[in-house]
């Protein structure tokens, strides 16, 4: 039991520290500016591509570096001349937009790249084995995809709460027409915020691309996943998109891990197999784990609609 304790937590912190990198940038969009970007997970499937596609010339480290770059270019393209230009109607057009735009770049992706999955891999270097615990062995690329994840959040940390820059945008999302009259160009600021959080992206589909797979579906497969995280954690919250990040990874690998029910784990009561709670009740966990994220999305937006952080109602 412990070694699957031991192997849920550390595995459960990798996948978690994954989620983080692709639901921060989320986060700070919608803390700083308040969009709800449904084409995110794209940018995300975007900055895999870009680095696969530049690897092969560059190689990966240079890679690593210009893919969200690229990615974050293109989200200043469309901050600029699309959100821009519907951000005045509501929020309801800008999530049609993003969700249209979602489509579009899936689609694009596809026609660049075809529909088959790429060969993007890490260096060689990186495929070694850093440490081995109960005979299994965790690589360097493990340990790099922590280490990306924990500068992440110390640098967005910073940002936010240490420096000018990061009062300038906070105080633009409360008060833009105080921040313009003190000179600062609000919707630049805006398209800057929205730039770098494209760029976060890119670089969680950098290393999420290698972990996972690098195909036109794997925006798709991680898109509702980010969206749990950042509703979870608390819309806004940096500190809570970490948090909820590390609570969903951990969970639902440990479910993976085990296969026990609830009528195993709790054996007073006899609850028949037929009907919707006896099925329930004989599910082994397994098969609870892929939709344990939304389980958990269900019960945040009915007891806690602001999350664990969050300021925002969700």
């Amino acid at each position: 039991m412990l070694e699957t304790i031991t192997y849920s937590i550390i595995n459960g912190v990798l996948y978690g520290t994954l989620l983080f990198m692709m639901s921060s940038g989320l986060t700070l969009i919608f803390g700083m500016m308040g969009v709800l970007n449904f084409a995110h997970a794209s940018f995300y499937m975007l900055g895999a591509y870009f680095a696969y596609t530049l690897g092969l010339t560059t190689g990966f480290w240079l890679a690593l570096i210009l893919a969200p770059i690229a990615v974050g270019a293109m989200g200043a393209l469309v901050e600029r001349y699309g959100l821009r230009r519907v951000h005045q109607y509501g929020h309801v057009p800008e999530l049609l937009f993003t969700f249209g735009l979602a489509y579009v770049i899936e689609e694009l992706v596809a026609l660049f790249w075809g529909t088959v999955p790429v060969p993007y891999k890490a260096p060689a270097v990186m495929n070694t084995t850093a440490f081995t615990m109960f005979d299994l062995d965790y690589s360097w690329f493990k340990v790099f995809i922590l280490l990306v994840a924990v500068l992440m959040f110390i640098g967005l940390w910073l940002l936010l709460m240490k420096t000018r820059a990061g009062q300038v945008i906070q105080a633009a999302l409360s008060r833009p027409d105080m921040v313009g009259a003190l000179g600062h160009n609000v919707p630049l600021v805006f398209t800057l915020v929205f730039a770098f959080g494209c760029a976060l992206a890119g670089l969680g589909g950098v290393v999420g691309g290698i972990q996972f797979v690098t195909d036109p579906g794997m925006a798709f497969m991680m898109g509702p996943i980010v969206f749990v995280v950042v509703v979870l954690g608390g819309l806004g919250s940096v500190p809570g998109a970490l948090v909820a990040s590390l609570i969903i990874g951990i969970l639902q690998t440990f479910f993976l891990s085990i296969n026990f029910s609830l009528a195993e784990a709790i054996g007073t009561l006899n609850i028949e197999d037929s009907g919707f709670f006896g099925v329930l009740w004989h599910m082994e966990a397994t098969r609870i784990a892929p939709v344990l994220p939304f389980l958990l999305l269900v019960l945040t937006l009915i007891f806690r609609p602001r999350g664990i952080f969050g300021k925002r109602e969700a």
